[in-house]
């Protein structure tokens, strides 16, 4: 902190102090966070000082513009190679510290909402392994000592997994959507989009075991998938089951509901599958969205260059 005195004037660096220390004592943050606003925001009154040529004073924070903000930013992913993340983190605590500074009567914070944060990278999808998968999905892995209510959770789990439905189309479905025999399902997904999806035998085949031990009368045209009395099935069950399995076949937080779908299209790729298909059996509407995918198995896709690509 004694290099403080050389990149703020004493009245600046008594003002972040204070700052600092309501952090901690008013707005009750973490000691992680209150570390990185302090490192976001003496990185930017050293860029500051090299830039005005001499400790920053509370009238340059005054004078500050939309643009100064815009060259530290530039200048952090130009010098110290940062990534989206890391700057969305040093605006975030810099705008903390001008809002601060605002409600004491010091500064006009409205430059710095100005600042759009940068655009945050999509996270991959973290999808289970083929085996985990088929862990999750098997009815004697539920945790349920009621054995309708297991059969019911593998039938859901089953269908996230081999038809990589969203959990609430799953829990949307109707006994008359899957009659016997069916070898599809038509899925109303967001947007109203409808879609087909090929249903598996083994998938067919749990829900067909869940409404044989089902003990209540499932009527066609109202929801298939009941609670422990008989109401419609409620997506936080199914949650709650799977953090109970995650539990206890030791997976990763990451193995969530949702996770079935990211494996779905995950395993589908790794098998062949190409993204066009993928794309409509998930019910995107763009297939951007799908390309997301394509960076869970980078290894198979340069496998596939090596071998097929004449000039490789």
């Amino acid at each position: 902190m004694d290099g403080l005195l050389i990149i703020a004037d004493p009245f600046m660096a008594a003002i972040r102090k204070a700052w600092l220390e309501s952090l901690e004592k008013e707005r009750r943050l973490s000691p992680k966070t209150i570390e990185a606003y302090e490192r976001d925001t003496r990185q930017f009154l050293q860029f500051m000082t090299k830039h005005l040529g001499g400790p920053v004073r509370i009238k340059d924070i005054t004078a500050l513009r939309p643009a100064d903000l815009r060259a530290f930013l530039a200048h952090r992913r130009r010098e110290d190679d940062v990534g989206a993340r890391s700057l969305g983190r040093n605006l975030a605590g810099l705008r903390s510290f001008l809002r601060y500074l605002e409600k004491k009567g010091l500064v006009n914070a409205a430059g710095a909402g100005a600042i759009r944060s940068p655009k945050q990278p999509k996270s991959l999808p973290k999808p289970l392994s083929g085996s985990q998968a088929l862990d999750v999905i098997s009815q004697d892995a539920q945790m349920s000592a009621e054995p309708w209510i297991a059969a019911r959770d593998a039938a859901v789990l089953a269908l996230l997994y081999g038809c990589g439905l969203r959990i609430s189309e799953a829990l949307g479905l109707t006994p008359s959507a899957i009659p016997a025999g069916a070898r599809s399902l038509r899925i109303t997904g967001k947007g109203g989009k409808t879609r087909l999806v090929p249903l598996l035998a083994a998938v067919h085949e749990a829900v067909e075991s869940y409404v044989r031990l089902c003990p209540y009368h499932l009527d066609p045209e109202k929801p298939l998938f009941r609670g422990a009395r008989g109401g419609p099935l409620q997506p936080a069950i199914i949650q709650r089951e799977m953090q109970k399995l995650r539990s206890a076949l030791g997976l990763p937080d990451t193995a969530t509901p949702h996770a079935l779908r990211h494996s779905f299209a995950t395993h589908l790729l790794a098998g062949g599958g190409d993204l066009r298909t993928i794309q409509e059996l998930l019910g995107h509407a763009s297939l951007s969205t799908t390309q997301v995918y394509t960076g869970v198995d980078t290894a198979r896709l340069l496998d596939v260059y090596d071998r097929a690509h004449p000039r490789a």
